[in-house]
């Protein structure tokens, strides 16, 4: 399909900077088939039906934003995805000034040798010393907030709170699973009693889902792959949810795009570990999942390109439109959206 049957406009205004308080205060747009409703996070636990069962994500960011020198030459480096005990692929800023070989001096003791640049434009850079490469970026790493945020204002405190969502236990990702922010205590609590089960996996998201498609063409994307993980046992109770006739609800694209990579061709679950590099764009056939809790992405982005196969690209811009309309707010601290196809 054409990418550009994926653009909208989006007012700068409508970019939220910050979270609500609390957490679940978010407002909420139901798309149910072709039905839109305002609503609010606080009120998934009347939308879902017992039997049905969230699934989260439990990655955890880390400080993965470096900045340091090669010699005179400043170089940001924003760390993507892990491929080794020392090594991590990192799209890096001002990098016509890095060759293979050069070390970057990142302070507080941190610093790393480029290996080779891949297609995707990242860099290989393996980090030295005997530490830990987590305790090298919990001294010299910043959250790193998504590009559309960081352009406007500088991370602080606070984002360490804010930009990790209370499921967070498996350190890696470089990004956060959004739709999992709105979560509180009380709204697991109330969904529990509302008879409504939650499952974790783990995906670690890295910077490449802020990449912007380039092609015209979707067939002509090549997608960034990621490392998730779902075991035997989640797999087997999700299974057995589907089987007596709940649905599997994920809870942001990530959960998502790793319970369709564990799928069988009936829908059945099984473990998975490894790399998922799936791009989901209209036309699909959903395997597992009945339902999606999702923030609102960007345009020509391949998370619209996916919540667009789930609802259809005429019913996903007309939902934008009215959120754009009503005010809702976008992007990682923005709101959320509930999908239930018909």
């Amino acid at each position: 399909m054409r990418v550009d049957l994926f653009d909208f406009d989006l007012p700068p205004e409508r970019i939220a900077l910050r979270p609500v308080e609390p957490r679940d205060a978010a407002r909420l747009l139901l798309v149910e088939g072709d039905r839109l409703a305002d609503r609010t996070v606080r009120d998934l636990p009347s939308l879902l039906r017992p039997g049905d069962v969230l699934v989260f994500n439990d990655t955890r960011v880390i400080p993965a934003q470096l900045e340091g020198r090669r010699g005179e030459a400043r170089i940001g480096a924003t760390l993507h995805k892990r491929e080794g005990l020392r090594a991590w692929r990192a799209f890096v800023r001002n990098g016509r000034r890095l060759r293979a070989g050069d070390r970057v001096d990142f302070g507080e003791g941190c610093a790393a040798v480029a290996g080779e640049r891949g297609e995707d434009g990242s860099w290989l850079l393996a980090f030295e010393g005997e530490q830990p490469v987590e305790a090298l970026l919990a001294r010299a790493g910043r959250v790193p907030l998504p590009p559309y945020i960081a352009s406007k204002r500088t991370a602080d405190a606070r984002d360490r709170d804010d930009y990790q969502t209370m499921f967070a236990r498996e350190a890696g990702a470089v990004a956060a699973p959004t739709a999992s922010l709105h979560f509180t205590p009380q709204l697991l609590a109330a969904l529990d009693a509302a008879g409504i089960g939650r499952e974790t996996l783990t995906l670690h998201v890295g910077a490449g889902t802020f990449l912007p498609v380039k092609a015209e063409d979707t067939s002509e994307h090549r997608m960034h792959a990621e490392w998730g993980r779902i075991d035997a046992a989640t797999a087997a109770r999700l299974n057995a949810a589907r089987a007596t006739g709940g649905r599997i609800v994920a809870a942001g694209t990530t959960s998502l795009r790793l319970l369709e990579s564990a799928a069988d061709e009936d829908g059945k679950l099984r473990a998975f570990e490894g790399d998922t590099a799936i791009f989901i764009t209209p036309g699909y056939r959903f395997r597992a999942v009945g339902g999606l809790l999702t923030n609102f992405h960007l345009p020509r982005s391949t998370l619209f390109m996916l919540v667009s196969a789930m609802m259809g690209l005429e019913t996903m811009r007309a939902a934008y439109a009215h959120a754009i309309e009503r005010d809702y707010r976008f992007y990682s601290y923005g709101d959320a959206s509930l999908l239930l196809p018909s």
